[in-house]
């Protein structure tokens, strides 16, 4: 498996690191308790569903890549840059630091575009 494939392995658990710092739901019906959230345990539930949306283009970009492309470093650095700013993004959101928290997303969200035009033209 190549770095980036491995990068996507560890983007689709990332909602999971996002949802551990959730607090005060009942572990039997979770979603039932989720508007009473406050504070941090609000925000972590919005990243951990944030990770989730992030998660399926970022996954596709590899995949195209890797057939237009092969293995490249291109798309291995890009795909490290990509954890690096969701982690940020997640870590931002927990901290209710904004504008850094918008600014990782829209990070991350550029590294998606960027990893299809490098399959496209690369």
């Amino acid at each position: 498996m190549t770095i980036a494939f491995w990068c996507v392995f560890v983007a689709a658990f990332l909602p999971y690191v996002a949802f551990a710092f959730v607090q005060g739901v009942d572990p039997n019906n979770i979603r039932a308790n989720v508007k009473a959230l406050s504070g941090r345990s609000a925000r972590a539930h919005s990243a951990h569903l944030n990770a989730f949306e992030a998660f399926p283009p970022f996954a596709a970009a590899v995949v195209i890549s890797h057939l237009s492309l092969g293995d490249n470093r291109t798309t291995n650095l890009l795909a490290l840059a990509f954890l690096v700013a969701r982690a940020a993004h997640i870590a931002f959101y927990l901290a209710d630091r904004q504008p850094p928290r918008s600014a990782a997303f829209g990070l991350g969200a550029a590294i998606v575009v960027v990893m299809f035009l490098h399959a496209a033209w690369g």
